[in-house]
């Protein structure tokens, strides 16, 4: 984890450099707190265009910003690929703390009704575990889900957790859920009235 005063974008490229490099945080999935939130989607499964979300384009910019290995090096997502995150603190771009840290796919999910990857946290990030997004068919609608196994992953985090941490990343995972619900009918509307 590494903390600025100034936005890190126009040195994703020297971050995602470094966390490359870095490797997972150690962890035990049986003594990591697990957590799944949800939310229903108005678009039928097979309908739903998961370029953006295969782009890790799932939290508002104003909550974080990204570089994804895949996007740097012009391909599709594969396991082992690393994505430094930049997070602001207060959600809010220009008047934040911007706090720089890394995650690396750890699995594509491509079922006929599920799709979706995970990742693993690398070592310096504020949480400790890993992280599931997926999209899921529901009967006519679909399902978005994010399902975590995580804990502080430092002295620090360990101590702000219950007043600061728990209830930040609830907020940034109800925003997360509502971005993508709100992309993906988006989209299907455009869709319907081309």
């Amino acid at each position: 984890m590494k903390i600025y005063l100034t936005n890190q974008d126009s040195k994703f490229t020297k971050h995602l450099e470094y966390f490359k490099s870095q490797g997972v945080m150690e962890y035990v999935r049986t003594n990591l707190n697990e957590k799944i939130t949800s939310v229903e989607v108005d678009c039928e499964f097979s309908k739903i265009n998961l370029d953006f979300f295969f782009n890790y384009e799932i939290f508002p910019d104003y909550i974080m910003d990204s570089l994804c290995q895949w996007n740097h090096e012009n391909r599709k997502m594969k396991i082992g690929d690393t994505i430094a995150q930049q997070a602001f603190l207060p959600p809010i771009k220009a008047f934040s703390q911007k706090v720089i840290f890394a995650v690396r796919i750890s699995e594509i999910i491509k079922q006929p009704e599920r799709k979706g990857f995970s990742y693993e946290t690398l070592d310096g990030h504020v949480e400790k575990g890993i992280s599931i997004f997926t999209i899921e068919k529901n009967m006519e609608k679909s399902i978005f889900k994010i399902h975590t196994f995580s804990k502080p992953g430092n002295l620090l985090t360990s101590l702000v957790g219950p007043i600061f941490s728990v209830p930040y990343q609830s907020f940034c995972t109800t925003k997360a859920l509502n971005n993508v619900k709100e992309r993906i009918e988006k989209i299907k509307t455009q869709y319907n009235n081309v």
